[in-house]
């Protein structure tokens, strides 16, 4: 090797292995973040159908408040990197049982597999743990469902945690890169879920996860709340007992059980963030503190949970303890903040 070539592959050798880390970690996210243009492009086509073609009210406002959050959450990566998660990720890949070789057929799939089974209950987790909420929450406060809601996915998951769940494909030997590959594929099939110009799709209901299933999964009925959690496939809904199927005497209703109604992108960022560090300073025990953190979302400190049972009833226009307010409260009394 020529003295050039050779500074060259020092310069390589000694080059942070966290910033290869950062950037391999990264790369999948940019895919998303580059696409978003185009994703863009389509909601606003919706947005155009639906108001000029079918007579319906448009929110844009809220369409506007979704690119923001996805140009902000781009900056936040920027800033934070992979964060938390990815590190530790990037540690079990060094303590790894074996390396998973991706030249074949089987290691896709078992990857695909593994890694759907790894969202299911990720995103279980993202419903049913007050922390992690807090960031998912930012995907739900749209009161409409449209093609926009897709990319409004808050700023806070580097911090977060919940791409820990995806640490067994990791420690049996797939790399952290294919992995978060197959984790943004994952997030680009779901863009076209999140519309209802598509009607039911038949037998594949049955198999794949699909705007029929994914409108559920986004109302905030009692009888809706917390189902449907899969990605690309529903099989792990029917196999865990999370399915549900729209009913024809309740029509969806979407957004937050508290509903959102501000289009500030550092309202809807935070809001969840907030309520529940305002819980945080109600507690009086540890076992208090552990359970707004921890917790279901639905669950707050005794010293703030009528006023919160009250401001869920006022923003819907109820009286408290009667009629809907009361169901809604008994099955989330304020999940939206």
């Amino acid at each position: 090797m020529n003295g050039g070539g050779h500074r060259r592959a020092q310069a390589r050798s000694s080059r942070p292995r966290t910033t290869i880390r950062h950037h391999a970690m990264d790369s999948p996210l940019k895919v998303l973040f580059f696409v978003l243009p185009l994703l863009a492009l389509i909601a606003a086509a919706e947005g155009w159908y639906l108001q000029r073609r079918r007579g319906r009210d448009y929110d844009w406002r809220a369409y506007f408040a979704s690119l923001a959050d996805a140009i902000g959450r781009r900056a936040v990566v920027i800033a934070l990197g992979s964060g938390v998660a990815g590190a530790f990720l990037y540690w079990i890949w060094e303590h790894r049982l074996a390396t998973i070789p991706m030249d074949s057929a089987w290691s896709w799939l078992g990857l695909f597999v593994g890694q759907e089974f790894c969202y299911y209950w990720m995103h279980r987790a993202d419903h049913r743990i007050r922390w992690l909420w807090a960031t998912h929450a930012v995907h739900h406060s749209p009161n409409q469902l449209n093609l926009s809601a897709a990319y409004r996915l808050g700023w806070t998951a580097p911090v977060s945690g919940a791409a820990l769940f995806f640490a067994p494909l990791v420690y049996i030997g797939f790399s952290p890169l294919v992995v978060l590959v197959a984790l943004a594929t994952n997030l680009l099939y779901q863009f076209w879920l999140h519309t209802e110009l598509i009607g039911r799709l038949g037998p594949l209901e049955w198999v794949l996860n699909t705007p029929a299933h994914h409108r559920v999964h986004h109302a905030s009925n009692p009888e809706y709340l917390d189902r449907n959690y899969g990605g690309v496939l529903i099989v792990f809904d029917r196999l865990f007992g999370t399915l549900a199927v729209e009913r024809a005497d309740t029509p969806l209703v979407y957004g937050l059980v508290k509903p959102l109604t501000t289009h500030n992108p550092l309202k809807i960022a935070f809001h969840a963030w907030w309520a529940m560090f305002r819980d945080l300073a109600h507690a009086r025990s540890v076992r208090e503190v552990f359970l707004t953190l921890l917790g279901p979302p639905e669950w707050h400190p005794a010293a703030s949970q009528q006023a919160r049972r009250d401001d869920v009833c006022a923003a819907r226009g109820a009286v408290p303890g009667k009629g809907e307010c009361a169901a809604v409260v008994a099955a989330r009394a304020a999940r939206g903040g």
